[in-house]
């Protein structure tokens, strides 16, 4: 038996895999990975795959950054962890700094949390809190969009909005408002997605008109629903949010998780629209895929909501165990380094049209409804019908065939449902994206057969 077959049978004992049925393994070999280096995987028999999908979109850099090892081996000779509450270090106190100075301006308070669900969790507590402390008690409910994703801890869930992840859940969850998503795959004929977008912020404002005296905060993947199969906006309409929010005095909170640090073309999309949230939920690719970690940014105004004597009860007493972790917050320190460095956000745009140019014939393929694109993050839809955008039976599961087929060509490929995509590291070269849309349009051959 290879090492590959006997590692994938231990694991199979003893494993439970994340967002998988475990049954599928009876047919589809489990890989066990060796040793990354730059976009590659390696598997035990000397397989390679380009990691597209960066790890779960948490990979900017590579795997085996030098630079990112470099910082976390010094500071692991120095300090490993400490306990954040009463306690600092250098590390969490230079990245907060660094995060003040380079996220939309007025954020300038910094919360850590271990993971991006959890720091979903602590911005809608905070906002919940906020209210509570002002002696507001009817501002306890939140608005999501439809097609949204914000993480899978409860409230994570309950703020958002895709069945495959939430329906089971339901009865354990609090209840929300929902919003039609400004996804623009749903425009119509010959409508630009400026139009689509502008029309669909006149459904949050009619919500927020009626409902504001209950609502703590809206939350918004801003500019791509992930999880949502990579469905995307218009920065317009986080500008009309923004305005709405402020109107009616309700909280904005923005979950870049997936979409900061460069993934839709600028450092945060928040900047795309010219806003500034009242709380940013960073993590994902905050440490360049390294270790998990979440900041949670905010404003003084909600700081200062929390700041009084203790036997007021008003403080946020709120914690992780690995909060601010120093090894984390070493490797975060290390990203920022290769942002400010070597010019990244200017250095992607030819990535990002060369993305664009690899694919663009794809729009003609009989069985593709859209190719479309934010920045880094490039989706392909496949349907059974073009002109009536049916999509396929999601129990045929033909994205699968793609994944499949781009294993077998060095290509990791792991779609959402019928929706193909790119977000690969940004270490990517043009030739290597060439090859990803051949082993793509392959996949796709094969699949809609």
């Amino acid at each position: 038996m290879s090492l590959n077959n006997s590692l994938m049978q231990r694991d199979l004992q003893v494993l439970w895999h994340p967002c998988t049925q475990m049954k599928d393994h009876e047919t589809l070999p489990i890989i066990p990975i060796k040793k990354g280096e730059g976009i590659w995987l390696e598997d035990f028999e000397g397989n390679r795959y380009m990691d597209v999908v960066s790890s779960w979109w948490v990979n900017l850099f590579g795997h085996a950054n030098p630079r990112i090892n470099d910082r976390i081996k010094h500071q692991l000779d120095n300090l490993e962890h400490v306990i954040l509450a009463g306690f600092s270090h250098e590390p969490v106190i230079e990245l907060s700094e660094r995060l003040v100075a380079i996220t939309p301006e007025g954020l300038n308070r910094c919360f850590y949390a271990d993971n991006g669900s959890s720091g979903i969790e602590v911005a809608l507590k905070m906002s919940f809190h906020f209210w509570l402390n002002q002696g507001n008690t009817r501002k306890t409910k939140f608005v999501t969009l439809s097609n949204s994703y914000h993480g899978e801890t409860l409230a994570a869930l309950a703020v958002g909005n895709v069945d495959l992840y939430k329906k089971t859940y339901e009865p354990l969850l609090m209840t929300t408002f929902t919003a039609p998503s400004p996804d623009c795959y749903n425009r119509e004929p010959g409508e630009s997605w400026e139009d689509y977008s502008l029309r669909q912020a006149v459904a949050m404002e009619q919500l927020l008109a009626e409902k504001h005296e209950e609502i703590c905060a809206v939350i918004v993947e801003p500019l791509v629903q992930c999880a949502g199969s990579m469905r995307m906006y218009h920065p317009v309409y986080l500008t009309k949010l923004r305005a709405a929010c402020d109107r009616y005095n309700v909280h904005l909170i923005a979950d870049e998780i997936a979409v900061g640090f460069g993934r839709t073309g600028t450092l945060f999309a928040c900047e795309q629209a010219g806003i500034t949230p009242d709380f940013l939920c960073l993590s994902k690719g905050l440490t360049g895929g390294y270790l998990p970690l979440c900041a949670v940014l905010t404003h003084d105004r909600i700081y200062q909501g929390f700041y009084d004597d203790y036997d007021t009860l008003r403080g946020f007493l709120h914690s992780h165990s690995y909060t601010g972790n120093p090894l984390a917050c070493a490797a975060a320190l290390a990203t920022l380094d290769i942002f400010e460095q070597d010019n990244v956000i200017a250095n992607n745009q030819k990535l990002i049209q060369k993305m664009a140019d690899a694919t663009a014939h794809f729009a003609d393929h009989p069985n593709v409804a859209e190719v479309r694109q934010t920045g880094m993050i490039l989706a392909i839809e496949m349907v059974q019908d073009k002109t009536t955008r049916t999509p396929f039976p999601w129990q045929e599961r033909r994205g699968l065939r793609v994944y499949e087929h781009g294993l077998k060509n060095q290509a990791l490929l792991r779609p959402l449902g019928n929706v193909v995509y790119f977000m690969p590291p940004y270490i990517i070269t043009e030739d290597q994206i060439d090859h990803l849309a051949k082993v793509a349009w392959e996949g796709i051959e094969l699949a809609t057969r």
